[in-house]
């Protein structure tokens, strides 16, 4: 049992002396005496109770704070799903858009959704904080869900119904009106997604061996979140859409949007804190712009031990830990290199940084490969929402004799699966791979991920396959939806796997400064991945005879979907082998390679004092 004396020494967290008065008044014991680790009620990770003090765990944080963390994002993922699966409809029904165009604006519109996180993470990591940008930017979301409910209900902020083709187009002042609305869906959606998961684990001290386990099962207790709230938007919304209208189908997703803000808020005094840390991408160019200018000054690479290093206990940047040296990228410790004492003196990190602030850089580098060979799997994941969607319409969806399914409601086949396979894999498959690994979560963040990335590769071979069973029927209409259940499932079992799996990778891999960052990296891969399905959807039409005699055409019968999943097939196949070839090399900012690549232990703190 480790005491308070030992503890000191492992950590540069908390001033010894402020342990020591708190547990004074907890309890009366000799000073002289060890005492056990497990007294200590105050986090060490820096977090902070709404009162500006350390975090203490018998009051704040753990599972007494995630359920109103947890059950914010089913609020907004309802919200957002409900759009997202009714928007082409909206778009080619309601604004009389073509099918490719409406298929291209919403892939477009779900990139700029992610890629903002990277916007939403610098506003949170350098000056509001995560919480305090969660519930900014969920009003700035209301904001748009109630302007998208009106232009449902107004009819003249939509073009006039269509008796004949060609239909009218909508106006320009039509379309910019939902355009902005869809912008500040975006926008909030760029500001909340990189935050919530990461406020959510900030909740569990890293520490703490009861904590850190309980850490890994919020992230997929999370996930399952994610999916209960896309259920309840694919489902219950869009079946109240084609019974009572766009307008209900917006309208109820913007009620939940409003109370998914006073939810969050009523957890405030139970929360663990982060205080901001100003900017990392600061950060970052001072170590690029130091190395270079001290390379080109001839400055060479010197041993970890006389790279400079402020003498204090926290490290030089505010509120985070120190970080061990690496001999990875050395060429970026010359940053570090003291060639002007003077420098040292003054801080001025534009002429001299810490070794924590050059392996803070150090670490984003290291994971960027991952973040690249994963971006594959959110190409696949953009044909959800988009032609996987095509496909159901074109199909009977009858349930019995009165029951019609919607066909933005049949991605439920892949949510309804993410639901089952969560606990499945949390109560069963862990134990399980536990026992024979000896890994505390049965196989690492990274290996995760490549089951997930090769489960990708048999979704789209699925979906090619009935695509050209439905295309070459004699009647396609009379063919059953469920057809498409073996590809919606595959999918899903894909993201469970690859998602939780890069929640808990980049969490892990980020440093103090970095965990929103970090975040929104990971969500930038839905973006891009959103983007790049654009892009290919593009070329594909115009390499095969655009939307007339092309592969991709307005008319899905006429088109050939099942060539264009064949291409994402091998897509995914190539990615995998690339990915599978970065993954064994990785090395973590602890020196663990993809065996070890989530930490039983944290090793990313030094005491250099």
């Amino acid at each position: 049992m480790d005491t308070i004396s030992e503890r000191s020494e492992k950590s540069s967290y908390i001033e010894p002396s402020i342990v020591m008065d708190h547990i004074k008044k907890q309890q009366s014991y000799k000073v002289e005496e060890p005492i056990p680790i497990s007294t200590m009620t105050l986090v060490s990770n820096g977090c902070v109770d709404y009162r500006g003090r350390i975090a203490d765990k018998r009051k704040t944080g753990g599972w007494r704070a995630s359920p109103f963390i947890i059950v914010n994002e089913v609020a907004e993922r309802l919200a957002f799903f409900a759009v997202a699966v009714s928007m082409v409809l909206y778009l080619a029904r309601e604004m009389h858009q073509s099918l490719p165009n409406a298929v291209t604006h919403v892939t477009d519109w779900i990139g700029a959704a992610y890629v903002l996180t990277l916007v939403g993470a610098f506003i949170a990591d350098a000056y509001l904080g995560r919480f305090l940008t969660i519930i900014l930017f969920s009003f700035i979301y209301f904001g748009g869900m109630v302007m998208l409910t009106i232009s449902a209900k107004m009819d003249s902020l939509r073009p006039p119904l269509c008796l004949k083709r060609p239909c009218p187009p909508a106006s320009d002042g039509q379309t910019a009106f939902l355009y902005t609305a869809l912008a500040l869906i975006a926008v909030g959606t760029g500001g909340i997604k990189p935050c919530v998961s990461s406020f959510g684990a900030d909740q569990f001290d890293e520490e703490d061996e009861r904590e850190v386990v309980k850490k890994y099962a919020f992230f997929n207790w999370f996930f399952f979140a994610i999916n209960m709230g896309a259920l309840l938007g694919i489902t219950l919304l869009v079946y109240v859409q084609q019974e009572k209208g766009f307008a209900w189908g917006f309208g109820i997703p913007t009620i939940a949007m409003f109370t998914s803000i006073l939810i969050l808020l009523a957890g405030f005094s139970s929360y663990r804190y982060k205080k901001p840390m100003g900017s990392a991408f600061t950060r970052f160019v001072q170590v690029m712009v130091v190395s270079v200018k001290n390379h080109l000054r001839g400055v060479g690479v010197v041993s970890g031990s006389q790279l400079y290093e402020v003498s204090t206990q926290e490290s030089d940047i505010f509120g985070a830990r120190k970080l061990f040296h690496t001999p990875q990228y050395r060429f970026l410790d010359k940053a570090a290199v003291i060639e002007d004492h003077e420098s040292s003196i003054t801080r001025n990190r534009w002429k001299l940084c810490t070794v924590t602030q050059v392996e803070e850089f150090k670490c984003f580098i290291r994971v960027l490969p991952i973040w690249a060979t994963t971006i594959a799997l959110s190409i696949s994941f953009a044909q959800i929402s988009t032609f996987f969607l095509s496909q159901a319409a074109t199909m009977d969806r009858k349930l019995g004799s009165n029951f019609v399914i919607p066909s933005g409601s049949v991605p439920v086949f892949s949510a309804i699966n993410a639901l089952i396979l969560v606990p499945i894999y949390e109560k069963l498959i862990v134990p399980f791979l536990r026992s024979k690994t000896g890994h505390r979560r049965g196989i690492t963040s990274l290996q995760r991920m490549g089951v997930g990335l090769f489960i990708s590769i048999f979704a789209m071979a699925s979906a090619a396959v009935v695509e050209h069973k439905r295309r070459t029927h004699s009647n396609p209409t009379t063919l059953s939806v469920f057809w498409l259940f073996p590809q919606f499932f595959l999918m899903g079992s894909a993201e469970v796997f690859t998602y939780v799996g890069q929640l808990e990778f980049f969490y892990d891999e980020a440093t103090d400064g970095t965990r929103s960052l970090s975040s929104a990296m990971f969500l930038s891969e839905i973006g891009i991945g959103s983007w790049l399905s654009t892009a290919i959807v593009k070329i594909v039409q115009r390499a095969t005879g655009d939307e007339e005699k092309g592969w991709l055409r307005n008319d899905l019968n006429a088109s050939k979907l099942d060539y264009f999943f064949w291409i994402l097939m091998a897509i995914n196949g190539v990615n995998l082998v690339v990915y599978m070839w970065v993954a064994r090399r990785y090395k973590g900012r602890d020196g663990a390679s993809a065996i070890g690549s989530v930490r039983d232990e944290s090793t990313t703190v030094v005491d250099q004092s």
